[in-house]
């Protein structure tokens, strides 16, 4: 086995050991389990590590020709035996009878309330991918190099840049801000102990999910570039998840009901 080798299977080996030790953490602590909690394992697991990262890829046509739908499908033979085993080993067949008789209030809130939070987590989004984006991953001259493009100066000129040049980008990344509160919502719904617990576990779940397969060299990118974005998304998945169940987990009467 030459080098090489040898150091892309310790990053798989990586990748797949951080990827199942955060779903190990948010089964074991669920107040589910079954059929419905491998769904929801299936659900959280292909959404967060296939389909909202290579949807992204597909606006932006970042991947060779034919090679999106195989990772569409290469998602579902992943996640699905996972699920399955992963609740099955760790004995969560079946719920434990007082904590699923326990009273759970988490994510109940009338429909107004809805409404303006999950506006808050589009706009949210939106605001933590670009600045994020730009400052820690387009202030990297090898990241400009890779894509082909410059510093403007400052973060107000390159936002103009990009909205002229792409006007569909805050709308598009907005509703990727509400997919991944969409993803987060059963974790929440079903997660023990205290709210703060399940912030660190929806953060860890995006952070190392969506990006722990750039730790795998690949030709599509350099690893310079493949670092620098592990960095930047990996800091604002997390800080994203942190935010949504902070912000969904409870009825609010009003925003200063917030803090």
């Amino acid at each position: 086995m030459n080098i090489q080798t040898s150091k892309l299977l310790m990053a798989l080996l990586t990748v797949c050991f951080l990827d199942t030790l955060v779903l190990a953490y948010i089964i074991l602590r669920s107040r589910w389990a079954g059929w419905r909690l491998i769904a929801t394992v299936f659900f959280v697991f292909y959404g967060v590590m296939t389909f909202i990262s290579q949807i992204e890829s597909a606006v932006f046509q970042f991947l060779p020709p034919g090679v999106l739908p195989r990772l569409f499908l290469m998602g579902i033979f992943i996640a699905a035996p996972f699920s399955l085993l992963a609740v099955i080993i760790l004995g969560k067949r079946k719920a434990d009878t007082a904590t699923s008789n326990e009273p759970n209030s988490r994510l109940l809130m009338p429909k107004k309330e809805w409404a303006w939070k999950l506006t808050v987590v589009a706009i949210a989004y939106v605001i933590i991918y670009s600045t994020f984006g730009y400052f820690i991953a387009w202030k990297n001259p090898a990241v400009q190099a890779f894509y082909g493009g410059i510093d403007e100066g400052n973060f107000f000129a390159h936002m103009r840049i990009v909205l002229t040049s792409t006007p569909w980008f805050l709308p598009f990344q907005a509703l990727r801000g509400m997919l991944w509160a969409l993803l987060a919502l059963p974790v929440i719904r079903m997660m023990k102990g205290r709210w703060q617990e399940t912030a660190i576990a929806v953060g860890l779940l995006f952070a190392v999910l969506m990006n722990s397969q750039l730790l795998l060299p690949t030709p599509l990118m350099p690893e310079a570039v493949r670092m620098t974005h592990l960095i930047e998304t990996a800091s604002y998945n997390f800080i994203f998840g942190y935010l949504i169940v902070w912000l969904l987990h409870r009825h609010h009467s009003s925003l200063s009901d917030l803090f």
